[in-house]
């Protein structure tokens, strides 16, 4: 592969689609002398869903460019980043990973016999590497590490050292897999950097680093294993991925954000250079599309119904996920599945007339509330009561049970304030309780069963204004829920 193409066209190929690269000069020179060597690494923690197609297509150009791939199964990363990976589960983790990973370039048409695939703690374990790491940890600050850290490993109010070491673990990976360049999300960029800030201290090379725009979730936030309702798993059922694209944040004519239209251009199209409009002959009829700009121009003029979207990218992404259904429809691979992800404990006891009742499904636990931020649009004097009303709430397109928390102190007059998420928050983010991140919400809350009333007991504010559930912080993926003063308060 590569071999008809020139340097030129190999660095377009390697480059397009990509936000940015550190070192493109570099980068030319080398695919001048001879092919680029570069990795991608992952830390095996939640399960991958289809945001990974994204760096799956990139590696698919890497290969057509003929650069040397290597797969990084980070599985000693997983368990650094705040403990996402148990120990005990690291090895069926990478299991899981290597065969779930190998499917997905199999459904795209990569052949593996190109690709090199290397787990972490087969040489991070190594008498000369955890020496590196020792030097490093010397001369790297805690500022500098927490800092490039910040928008990769879990950020926590008291934070492990264990993520500290993250960062310089992964710039030690490039020099002990041999690589040219790194590749990896935009959001990873300040390790990059701490990695060429400090790996030439160690006397090592200055490496290339090629970065992926970040794939907007279904709910218009970060595509995240941790959020159920953002993702869409590559094992998901075909009537799960409808319900799940028909939630899905899709507002006429709006582009940004727009976790259906990015998956267009970030997957489809570099996999397919066409994408189809499927839709009734009375409105048009099917509509082939060779240039993905053609796509944004026409969904902004609302040229495209977002239902006709959606079903178009239902369609083409069942396709990418049946072989990958099917090959994961082998006992062996259920069970490796079943013992690398293992469900909630069983309920001994059951409930009454339904001995097969779980735990997840009686236990009150904060997961089963999906809460989101939204964004309040007006308003309004209540005609019938000395109080106001909140006429409109803006939640991002998200299907949602609206109502809006607040916290409050008794007394002559009764103090209440609305919550406040974090600076940058959009409206449906995801709220979530710390250490119940991974949990799926129920469909509907029942009346009947009171989950919300029974968790808004130990709903409290603490008394550095931050919203928590028995001393668990509420927290979105840029961090904690407050408000301005009400130390003490309930929150209801």
């Amino acid at each position: 592969m590569g071999e008809q193409l020139s340097p030129d066209e190999k660095f377009q190929l390697i480059t397009r689609n990509l936000q940015e690269v550190l070192g493109e000069e570099r980068l030319k020179e080398i695919l001048k002398e001879r092919e680029l060597k570069v990795y991608w690494g992952t830390a095996t923690t939640g399960k991958p869903h289809v945001a990974y197609f994204v760096p799956m297509s990139k590696i698919a150009d890497f290969l057509k460019a003929g650069c040397e791939v290597t797969i990084l199964f980070a599985d000693l990363h997983a368990y650094l980043d705040n403990m996402k990976a148990p120990w005990e589960l690291l090895e069926l983790r990478v299991q899981y990973y290597e065969q779930i990973i190998k499917a997905m370039l199999e459904s795209i048409g990569v052949p593996l016999d190109k690709l090199k695939f290397v787990k972490g703690t087969d040489y991070q374990l190594s008498r000369e590497y955890t020496l590196d790491v020792y030097r490093l940890s010397s001369m790297v600050t805690e500022h500098d590490a927490k800092k490039a850290g910040a928008e990769v490993v879990k950020q926590v109010e008291h934070p492990l050292l264990s993520g500290l070491l993250y960062p310089g673990l992964q710039a030690l990976d490039e020099e002990y897999l041999k690589v040219d360049a790194q590749f990896g999300g935009v959001d990873q960029r300040k390790i990059f950097t701490l990695a060429e800030k400090y790996l030439p201290s160690l006397g090592y090379t200055k490496r290339i680093h090629m970065m992926n725009p970040m794939v907007p979730g279904l709910t218009g936030g970060k595509m995240s294993s941790s959020e159920e309702e953002s993702k869409i798993d590559l094992l998901d059922k075909n009537q799960e991925v409808k319900k799940k694209l028909k939630r899905a944040f899709c507002e006429p004519g709006n582009v940004e954000n727009n976790g259906v239209l990015s998956f267009v251009k970030h997957v489809l199209f570099p996999l397919h250079s066409e994408f189809i409009i499927k839709r009734d002959p009375k409105w048009g009829g099917d509509k082939v599309y060779t240039d993905y700009e053609e796509v944004d121009k026409d969904f902004a003029a609302e040229q495209i119904h977002p239902g006709d979207l959606k079903a178009s990218v239902e369609l083409a992404l069942n396709k990418l996920l049946d072989p990958i259904r099917k090959k994961f429809e082998t006992p062996e691979l259920k069970k490796l599945t079943a013992s690398a992800y293992p469900e909630p404990s069983k309920n001994k006891g059951g409930a009454k007339g339904n001995p097969k009742q779980t735990v997840d499904e009686e236990e009150v636990i904060p997961s089963r509330l999906d809460i989101r931020v939204g964004k309040v649009i007006s308003v309004e004097k209540h005609p019938d009561a000395d109080s106001l009303y909140l006429e409109k709430i803006d939640m991002r397109g998200i299907e949602s049970q609206a109502m809006l928390l607040c916290a409050s102190i008794e007394g002559e007059p009764r103090k209440v304030e609305p919550l406040d998420p974090p600076e940058g928050s959009a409206p449906g983010d995801r709220v979530y309780v710390e250490g119940y991140e991974s949990g799926k919400p129920d469909d509907e809350l029942k009346p009947k069963k009171k989950v919300f009333e029974k968790l808004q007991v130990d709903l409290k504010i603490s008394g550095k204004c931050v919203a928590q559930w028995k001393e668990q912080n509420l927290m979105t993926k840029l961090g904690h829920i407050t408000c301005k003063t009400l130390t003490g308060g309930n929150i209801s």
